[in-house]
């Protein structure tokens, strides 16, 4: 082969995601934006902490709410049946929680360190992980820069503190970004295999697997050559949830069980958005607490983010994720605040500020995303240190 030929073959090759991204100092970029996020964050948690003067130590902040939860799944499994209060009605338990996450926490602990310490190690881990999902996906749907601005945005969004936290976003984040990257790429068993993950941390990972299957449905019918990889990573993906919600139903003796039990905890249903809508109308007509009329704010401005973004025609497993969890988002009922922490993961809302901060000049980008980064992380931090409610 002549060295003519050689040399029209290498300028012909397609360059693999890792030479896109910039490889290792590329990667290690996107790790160091994400670790200088989780410094300003805990930094700015520690200090309002403080000024809070409750006592509450920083490890401690890190650890409320559904991190209990978690770490009584991982320490004590889950229960075989209903929990009730001391007027025999229904309460939430942990058979409400996905597993990956806790059974995490359970072998990592295994090693000899507190289930606590593990609990965020793991979330710690999973944080960098997804720093460098996030950086490889937006660099193959877009560019270099756009991965950077990705990571960037997404790590300083309101309530982005949870990735710090004994929270399951942090896993879920780092499992959909890889598994929209390996799918962008064809890489079918990462897929498949991010997909199941995505599928047993969170019951929105119904919505990646949605995504994954509309991906190997376009791979199909681009070649029919190997249509059993694409599909099979599909099919396994799109198993997950309901193995699980079924594992449930036949632990306690009621296909039901995993919904009643998210109705009678937390007020979970869905209901098309109908409690949305009243809160949305009644908070800004006739709210007067600035969190209540801050969530309602970031509520209609991601979907107003997500319209742009659909207006863009982005990749359509992308789209189908993004729509399909806002949807389970938008149309439940729940606690109101949590929704901005549930909306972190989706991708969609933060795609046209990251192609549009990778387009910008460079200090016109570090200056937006750092005016960006000193809300979304103090936002963070205001509401695990003061707002008395649960995330």
């Amino acid at each position: 082969m002549s060295a003519t030929v050689v040399e029209a073959e290498t300028a012909t090759r397609r360059p693999s995601l890792w030479e896109q991204a910039g490889c290792r100092r590329g990667v290690l970029t996107a790790v160091g934006i994400f670790a200088l996020t989780r410094i300003a964050q805990l930094l700015m948690l520690a200090w309002l902490g403080h000024a809070s003067g409750d006592g509450d130590s920083l490890r401690s902040r890190l650890l409320v709410w559904d991190g209990g939860w978690f770490l009584r799944v991982a320490v004590n499994g889950y229960p075989h049946g209903y929990t009730y209060g001391a007027n025999h009605q229904m309460e939430g338990n942990e058979l409400a929680f996905f597993p990956l996450y806790p059974m995490l926490i359970r072998g990592v602990a295994a090693l000899g360190i507190s289930p606590q310490t593990a609990a965020i190690g793991v979330t710690w881990l999973a944080s960098i992980g997804a720093a460098v999902a996030l950086h490889l996906l937006g660099t193959t749907l877009h560019s270099k820069r756009a991965g950077w601005a990705l990571v960037a945005i997404c790590c300083t969004a309101p309530v982005s503190v949870v990735l710090s936290m004994a929270y399951s976003e942090a896993l879920f984040l780092a499992l959909v970004a890889g598994m929209l990257a390996a799918a962008h790429r064809k890489v079918w068993w990462a897929a498949g295999l991010l997909g199941l993950g995505c599928a047993l941390t969170r019951p929105t990972g119904a919505a990646a697997a949605l995504a994954l299957a509309v991906a190997a449905i376009m791979a199909v019918r681009e070649s029919r050559t190997k249509a059993w990889q694409p599909l099979l990573a599909a099919a396994v993906a799109l198993a997950g949830v309901p193995l699980f919600l079924i594992w449930v139903g036949l632990r306690v003796g009621d296909p039901s069980a995993w919904f009643r039990i998210q109705s009678a905890g937390w007020g979970t249903s869905f209901d098309f958005g109908s409690s949305t809508w009243t809160f949305l109308r009644q908070t800004l007509s006739t709210g007067d607490g600035w969190v209540p009329v801050s969530v309602a704010l970031i509520l209609l401005v991601a979907l107003a983010a997500a319209g742009v973004a659909l207006a863009g025609k982005p990749w359509l497993p992308l789209a189908v994720y993004g729509v399909v969890a806002m949807v389970l988002v938008y149309g439940q009922a729940g606690f109101y605040h949590s929704k901005p922490r549930l909306l972190l993961p989706v991708l969609l809302t933060l795609l046209p500020a990251a192609v549009a901060a990778a387009r910008a000049r460079p200090r016109v980008a570090v200056l937006s995303i750092v005016a960006w980064a000193a809300f979304g992380l103090w936002y963070g931090a205001y509401l695990v240190a003061i707002w008395p409610y649960t995330l």
